[in-house]
């Protein structure tokens, strides 16, 4: 097959490769931005004075020399906009308002009483608002809203089936864009948390990463080779749903057994269990006091998750699993369990040079990758796909 393309898409292409080394590796000299991308330095040159002009990278200066005239310094410009973005979790919705690098400035929570679509959206659209009063003033504005939600997402921003919601077939980000007229984009909260992980947190450069997004449910955000895989149809990560009990306790995807009624906060729930709180923070303040019920729980809770972390070591072999989203604040109490239980369970090869950590965004890990690809939807990345 032959791939051709005009001198604008080459020019398009090298403007999105010089935007995105800036952005990353900032500050930086043109003499080192052409090192780094391989373009000689007039095209560097001629496409920066471009990204100055659009406000997304300034000049400081000047910088050390190596001999000769001392080169100005470029910066990736975090304020040129702001984002929001926000995670949809089953009994509380939070937000966060960004710069471009994705710098907090502000945050909202609220707790949400039940799942009926026209209360999440008007809670939804409350906190946006909120956010966007608050938000500085930038050449650009809000340029984005991105969010995490607890369920299958299509490409277009549909929620497909979202069982601990209740949700099916809900377009989300047409009801968000048609609300505030900016780029919504919608993603799986797992898929999410593992982007924001691999861009801000503790998974910077790895290339073969499982993120596991353990909160009012579990899911897993999978990079392979440096990229989110996603699957066929868009839907992969559903390992909250994978049986680990086969006459286990019905769950509400139809199945039973499944791993995150095992092993998430759906656990506090259960009728038999009798706990001194219902919600993770909470929880933890009582371990950190040495409640009797609330580290036993932890206990159970770290081998569940060691069980289904063996799994997925075992199928897809990564160089790091993070454990992202609320029980991140219990690592604590999970941490041991669940490396014992790995330690005892996985092959061997399969546990060489494996890093099991604790995400370092902690229960943020979602927001701060949906603000992540809100960032990109702004910025643009061309890329030549064969």
């Amino acid at each position: 097959m032959k791939v051709t393309g005009d001198q604008a898409l080459v020019k398009k292409i090298n403007k999105s490769i010089v935007l995105h080394t800036i952005r990353k590796h900032s500050p930086l000299s043109r003499a080192r931005v052409s090192e780094m991308t391989g373009l000689n330095k007039a095209t560097v040159s001629n496409l920066v004075a471009e990204l100055c002009q659009e406000e997304l990278v300034t000049e400081a200066g000047p910088g050390e020399s190596s001999g000769g005239r001392k080169p100005l310094i470029l910066n990736f410009n975090t304020m040129a906009g702001t984002v929001i973005g926000m995670e949809l979790r089953v009994k509380q919705l939070t937000a966060i308002l960004c710069d471009l690098g994705g710098n907090r400035l502000a945050e909202r929570d609220v707790s949400l009483k039940h799942h009926d679509l026209p209360y999440v959206l008007e809670e939804m659209n409350r906190m946006i608002a909120s956010l966007i009063a608050d938000a500085p003033a930038t050449p650009y504005g809000i340029v984005g809203i991105g969010v995490g939600v607890p369920g299958m997402v299509d490409e277009n921003g549909m929620v497909l089936f979202a069982p601990n919601l209740g949700w099916e077939m809900v377009d989300l980000r047409g009801l968000l864009e048609s609300t505030f007229s900016v780029p919504v984009t919608i993603d799986n909260e797992a898929n999410a948390g593992a982007q924001g992980e691999l861009n801000y947190g503790a998974a910077r450069d790895i290339r073969h990463l499982l993120y596991i997004s353990a909160g009012s449910g579990i899911g897993s955000g999978i990079i392979i080779g440096g990229e989110l895989y996603k699957g066929a149809r868009g839907y992969a990560g559903e390992t909250g749903h994978m049986t680990i009990e086969a006459e286990g306790k019905p769950c509400s995807c139809g199945s039973r057994g499944c791993w995150e009624l095992y092993a998430s906060e759906r656990t506090y729930d259960h009728p038999e269990t009798v706990l001194p709180a219902s919600t993770t923070p909470e929880l933890v303040q009582y371990a950190a006091q040495g409640d009797e019920e609330a580290l036993l729980h932890f206990a159970h809770m770290g081998e569940y998750l060691g069980i289904g972390v063996t799994n997925l070591i075992n199928s897809f072999n990564p160089e790091v699993i993070v454990i992202g989203g609320a029980l991140s604040e219990a690592e604590e109490w999970l941490g041991e369990p669940l490396r014992r239980v790995v330690a005892e369970r996985t092959l061997p090869y399969h546990k060489q040079q494996l890093e099991i950590t604790f995400s370092r965004l902690g229960s943020r890990g979602t927001m701060i990758g949906a603000v992540f690809s809100a960032v990109m939807h702004f910025l643009g990345h061309t890329r030549v796909t064969l």
